[in-house]
């Protein structure tokens, strides 16, 4: 079969550059690290941005400054995500500062430490569940009320391959982590068609700040690939489910085989 046969079918679902311009992305902790880096590759590919943050102003400010010099429309938004009402607020606030809803929402933000079973008490349980559990599903919800009924969305929840591979420590992430891959696929039926919800499980990337638990001893050589994941593979994943439109309750792993070992 000729090569020019074969190139126009991918030309309709290969995204060009610039793919996200006239769409507006959330990313919750997008203030640094990580979320930063993945606000970063939103705004090369057109996409306005909202940067939410809760203590980080500074950080914040310095990423929305790098941002508008490379051209980009950005804001930023405080918001504790602990606390219900201001997390389903957010993207109303967000709608309202840029005059147009927001239909790209990267649940980027979450609470991370260690703590045993015996451990972990109610208000330890419940600070876990409300911020990276509960404040996902106000804010997908919130973007259902939001969006136009012919405008579709996009959410992606940045999760953790130990969600489905527990182990003993780091007991109430663990837990939230694992609800929310119930979560994504969950939400990824009830918002269909209108709203694709993905997750990406991600391995040993960046250290956890704070650090505690198993997570400080992870090496190179419990990897089957040898080698940690780097934050840019994370943001070409994220960008490659914003731009395949068959995909919606997927769990996408970025773990260098982690997940198969255990």
């Amino acid at each position: 079969m000729a090569i020019d046969k074969i190139e126009d079918p991918l030309k309709k679902v290969w995204p060009a550059p610039g793919f996200l311009i006239g769409r507006t992305a959330l990313v919750t902790g997008g203030a640094r690290r990580m979320g930063r880096l993945m606000a970063r590759a939103l705004a090369e590919q057109g996409a306005d941005i909202v940067l939410h943050y809760r203590d980080s102003e500074f950080e914040a400010s310095a990423t929305k400054n790098e941002l508008e010099k490379r051209g980009a429309k950005v804001v930023q938004l405080q918001a504790d995500l602990e606390d219900a009402f201001m997390a389903q607020d957010l993207l109303y606030r967000a709608a309202d500062v840029l005059e147009q809803p927001v239909d790209i929402l990267i649940n980027n933000a979450a609470m991370f430490g260690p703590g045993t079973v015996q451990e972990t008490d109610d208000e330890l349980w419940n600070d876990y569940q409300n911020v990276n559990v509960r404040a996902p599903y106000l804010l997908a919800r919130a973007m259902a009320d939001i969006l136009p009924d012919d405008r579709g969305g996009d959410v992606i929840n940045l999760n953790d391959f130990r969600a489905l591979r527990p182990g003993a420590d780091n007991f109430a992430y663990t837990m939230s982590k694992w609800s929310l891959h119930g979560l994504t696929q969950n939400l990824a039926v009830a918002l269909a068609p209108k709203i694709r919800v993905n997750e990406l499980a991600l391995g040993a990337v960046l250290p956890p700040n704070p650090s505690g638990g198993e997570y400080d001893h992870t090496t190179k050589e419990e990897i089957p690939l040898g080698r940690f994941v780097t934050p840019y593979e994370v943001c070409a994943a994220m960008l490659f489910l914003l731009s395949n439109k068959a995909m919606t309750g997927e769990s996408l792993s970025l773990d260098g085989g982690q997940n198969l070992t255990g």
